[in-house]
């Protein structure tokens, strides 16, 4: 996970380069499943919390996880627009998108196929938000 990790940010630092990002990476512990998919999930999250971070002089973005009893846990956290809770469940869904494409570019399907990835992978995806306080996502997935 630290490799994919590491990609996708080499990746990313070379399409946002205009972008003043701060990158703050801990520890990830190693995962069994499709290296492709996996990659996948940390490029739409890392891609978001770059996106919606935009607005803020310096986008602060954390990966990070931890160890469970049965499973390991990843996060994507960001300081950019954050919203509001109460969208939480729909925002994994197809087109659920809370902002206009205008303002923030986009598909609206990134975080249905970091869902439907996961999914596959046996493992479950939440998020923690706050209007203008940030977001961190979340991903498990069995030891």
């Amino acid at each position: 996970m630290d490799e994919i990790v590491r990609e996708v940010i080499d990746e990313l630092k070379e399409i946002h380069s205009g972008q003043n990002i701060e990158w703050n990476i801990k520890p990830l512990p190693d995962a069994r499943g499709d290296k492709t998919m996996l990659r996948q999930v940390f490029a739409n999250l890392m891609s978001n919390a770059i996106k919606y971070s935009r607005p803020r002089e310096t986008a602060v973005i954390e990966v990070g996880g931890w160890t469970e009893k049965e499973k390991n846990v990843y996060y994507v956290k960001d300081n950019g627009i954050g919203f509001p809770m109460e969208y939480a469940d729909g925002i994994f869904e197809v087109f659920e998108r809370l902002h206009t494409a205008e303002k923030f570019e986009g598909t609206g399907v990134g975080l249905a196929i970091v869902k439907r990835v996961i999914v596959r992978h046996s493992g479950e995806v939440w998020v923690q938000s706050k209007v203008d306080g940030g977001s961190t996502f979340y991903f498990s997935i069995p030891k």
